[in-house]
């Protein structure tokens, strides 16, 4: 008899599953019309070839040594990449969880109690009886186990795995997003203090010009060839160089304080030493802006988004259909340890339950608006995340394009002034000019240089973030979550 309902209940079960099926809207990304090709690149020539980004390292383009050792420790100590990623670590243990439910829940337990229940009064023909003639305290044993499993008929479990797996992979992109943004922060930063360390020398260089018009304007003093305000003003537009060199020194600490962070470290027990700025800025091609819905992975994590908002349909619409959940026991309970496994002690049943919510105050159709709803907004935030995409890296073509039309104008322009400034002190010691002459020559160049450098910062750092714009070197293959 009981394996005759152990039969039934095994055929019951596969006909549910193989009748199953997952309610709700199966998910397809919404289409986003793309341009053809992006409108600022027009005939600007990019310096890279079009697989740099694919190589993962996007940063090695710039060949630095320090800055590889740098980037390289992101992964290992940046905070934030690690809090992203145990966010990661805890969407894949969702996953796991959901998909457990596909499985049947199996217990076992095992008890002994020692009790006295309480019994009626004894009597032998209305004479109390003694209190040793009542039944005294005993110890009851019981073994058993038991089952669960709930059928997925309507696919309540599926549409959960599926939403949880997507949302499992808008943590991967998200990982990935926050591990492009501490990347490019920290070459931005880099560059930033690199120039910082550039400009440090070229007010050396020009303090130690200005010393030597100072000496100049003493001699010419001394001799009588010069008046005092001529050393005034030297002595004055030295003082104001050391002031502005000294003072430069604030952003250029506070820049490797910030790198130090980025890499995990504490301020205080890390520097890095100045070095020469690189002079040339290399660029990358941006490609067409289809192939931008692949290669970011903040577009990614929206776009999975949508798709585990769009499983929380089937999920909340699933409510309206029955459960069906099989279940079974096995249990033994005697007041003998030893005889406690035995036929006449056992109790067991096996069987399924339909449980259906006949009324509940309009709940569940108001899960599945609020579900769709949802939906719909996850779609507005992917499309606006891809035009975001557009227009970054747009704004960043059109910056490097301009910057490097006007990087060669500014260095024109420090040649020149260069050129005036060694004239204007020749005519100065020839007694031809007065001194403010050379002074305002010497403003000019240090001006002039300042820019110059001002714009080859900007057009690396302008470079760094359109390849943060483009994805680095991610693409969405990355996030498949198994």
């Amino acid at each position: 008899m009981r394996g005759r309902a152990v039969r039934i209940v095994c055929m019951a079960a596969a006909g549910a599953l193989a009748a199953s099926c997952a309610v709700g809207p199966d998910y397809h990304r919404p289409a986003v019309e793309a341009a053809p090709e992006f409108k600022e690149s027009g005939d600007w020539k990019q310096s890279e070839p079009n697989d740099v980004l694919s190589r993962g390292s996007w940063w090695k383009m710039f060949k630095d040594d320090e800055l590889d050792q740098l980037e390289a420790q992101i992964d290992i100590n940046n905070q934030n990449v690690k809090a992203a990623e145990a966010a990661f670590e805890q969407s894949r243990a969702l996953v796991s969880q959901a998909r457990a439910g596909f499985w049947p829940t199996i217990a076992a337990t095992f008890s002994a109690q020692r009790g006295q229940a309480g019994v009626p009064a004894a009597t032998n023909n209305g004479i109390a009886l003694p209190k040793s003639s009542l039944s005294g305290p005993r110890t009851t044993y019981q073994a058993g186990a038991s089952g669960s499993w709930d059928l997925d008929i309507w696919g309540q479990i599926r549409r959960t795995v599926e939403s949880d797996k997507a949302s499992a992979e808008a943590s991967s992109a998200a990982l990935a997003a926050a591990r492009l943004s501490a990347q490019a922060e920290l070459a931005t930063d880099y560059f930033e203090l690199r120039a910082q360390d550039q400009l440090q020398k070229l007010l050396g260089d020009t303090v130690v010009a200005e010393t030597l018009s100072l000496k100049i304007t003493e001699s010419r003093y001394k001799f009588g060839v010069a008046a005092r305000a001529d050393v005034v003003s030297a002595e004055t537009q030295l003082l104001a160089s050391q002031a502005q060199q000294v003072n430069a020194k604030i952003q250029r600490q506070i820049l490797e304080h910030a790198v130090a962070v980025l890499v995990g470290k504490q301020p205080a027990v890390f520097s890095l030493e100045p070095a020469a700025m690189r002079s040339d800025v290399p660029t990358v091609p941006p490609g067409i802006p289809s192939t931008l819905l692949e290669r970011r992975p903040d577009v990614a994590e929206a776009e999975r988004k949508m798709a585990a908002a769009n499983a929380q349909i089937g999920v909340a619409t699933a409510a309206y259909f029955p459960s069906l959940t099989l279940s079974a026991s096995d249990q033994y309970s005697s007041g003998s340890l030893s005889r406690l496994i035995q036929n006449s002690n056992r109790v067991w049943a096996v069987g399924p339950a339909l449980a259906e919510t006949l009324f509940d105050g309009g709940l569940r159709r108001a899960q599945v608006r609020q579900a769709r709803a949802a939906y719909e907004g996850t779609v507005a935030s992917y499309r606006q995340t891809v035009l975001a995409g557009f227009q970054q890296v747009e704004d960043d073509i059109v910056t490097l394009r301009v910057l490097e039309q006007q990087s060669a104008i500014e260095d024109a322009t420090v040649k020149a002034a260069r050129e005036a400034e060694a004239l204007t002190l020749n005519q100065y010691k020839a007694g031809t000019v007065p001194y403010s002459s050379v002074i305002t020559a010497q403003t000019t160049r240090l001006s002039a240089e300042e820019t110059a450098l001002t714009v080859l910062s900007s057009r690396l750092q302008a470079s760094v973030a359109l390849i943060e714009a483009l994805g680095g070197g991610w693409d969405a293959s990355m996030d498949a979550v198994k």
